[in-house]
């Protein structure tokens, strides 16, 4: 039986979930330019810049700076397999889903995850850290969640890596929703491996994941007892395409490691060009801005946010779903009415909270206004 089958054309949505967020015009007309060769002159030329450009996101001069071809979770999963060995302990600070998924890439690693909890919706309780740390004087590193996107909590990085340097280990950070969006300083708070996705406030399409790693993790890295268990996330071998370059200057002699997603990287360069344009401190009071306006006009339909004040997510917003209305109900007539994408709960919150994102192009007045229309129209 044969079967018929035409170009796909996607629907045109207004993405306040969780990510993926709206991505600029720019950034999608830079897709569409002329593919060239991974190892092309032009391309590597691309390449560093590309580079120079997420050491300023990430306000960094580490040399090992660059996107991992792949989403957030593997960028994620090659800073385990490279720092963490079988028998390492790492403590791991878990308030929300994301916290969970790098206790399980430790274990993976053949790692003791050591865990310190707190309530989905609070932040990681400092003293708590202090103490588990106290506790496991011969700890690898501490990870956690910089803004946790399960929960709408932004957790105190600049705080948690001083812990990490006054007990000499390691800090592993989850920026997936915090780069691009929240005040990051990788060198000042001495962060040694971070990494983060394209598709939340850098407003790219999903698909890539820049990663930067300390002078110290480098080293760590180098003596490495066993031999790192993914061969395509293994950072020496990596490097030798993407090369040193950055702020140390340019390097055209590159070796051939993987096809690099050439459009792809095309378009984060260019949404990386939109970040720099608008600078890292506009960029977070427009997102801060927003929420405030989000904010006031949620609370006047009678929503209330889950999160404390003082440790807001100013890019991701969850409330509480008012007791007798349907979850799935007005997410569905808000996707299928008025073309709006808005997120539903993860885990011990499933059903409770709606998350509703504030992310890069996505943060705009007139996003604000239509997502508080809406939500009025279908809970009228």
């Amino acid at each position: 039986m044969s079967q018929s089958f035409s170009s796909f054309i996607p629907p045109s949505r207004v993405l306040m979930g969780p990510g993926p967020s709206d991505v600029y015009p720019q950034v999608l007309e830079a897709l569409a330019r002329p593919t060239i060769g991974h190892l092309d002159p032009k391309f590597v030329d691309l390449m560093d810049e590309v580079k120079q450009l997420l050491q300023f996101v990430f306000q960094t001069n580490n040399t090992l700076t660059m996107p991992i071809s792949a989403p957030g979770s593997a960028g994620m999963e090659s800073v385990f397999v490279n720092l963490v060995e079988p028998g390492d302990k790492v403590i791991v600070c878990q308030n929300g889903v994301f916290g969970g998924r790098m206790q399980e890439n430790v274990l993976r690693c053949g790692g003791q995850a050591i865990m310190v909890q707190d309530k989905w919706g609070e932040p990681t309780d400092l003293n708590k850290v202090r103490e588990t740390l106290q506790a496991n004087l011969d700890v690898k590193a501490l990870a956690f969640v910089h803004a946790e996107t399960s929960t709408g909590v932004l957790n105190d990085a600049k705080a948690l890596c001083q812990l990490a340097k006054e007990f000499d280990c390691l800090t592993i950070v989850d920026a997936v929703t915090s780069l691009g969006g929240s005040e990051l300083k990788v060198d000042e708070w001495q962060i040694d491996a971070i990494y983060s996705g394209t598709q939340k406030c850098l407003s790219c399409v999903p698909g890539l994941s820049p990663v930067s790693f300390s002078d110290r993790a480098i080293e760590v890295i180098k003596q490495r007892k066993h031999r790192v268990q993914s061969w395509f996330l293994d950072m020496d071998l990596i490097m030798g395409y993407w090369g040193r370059g950055g702020k140390e200057g340019k390097s055209s002699k590159r070796a051939y490691h993987h096809t690099a997603p050439v459009n792809s990287i095309y378009a984060l360069h260019e949404s990386l060009l939109i970040l720099h344009k608008e600078g890292l401190q506009n960029t977070h009071a427009r997102h801060d801005r927003n929420h405030l306006s989000l904010k006031s006009g949620l609370e006047k339909l009678g929503l209330e946010f889950v999160v404390q004040k003082n440790y807001r997510l100013p890019q991701l917003n969850m409330v509480r779903i008012p007791d007798g209305v349907n979850d799935a109900e007005v997410r569905d007539r808000l996707l299928n009415e008025f073309n709006l994408e808005i997120g539903a709960g993860l885990g011990e919150l499933a059903g409770k909270v709606w998350r509703i994102g504030l992310m890069g192009c996505s943060s705009s007045r007139k996003n604000v206004d239509y997502c508080v229309s809406s939500l009025e129209a279908v809970l009228d």
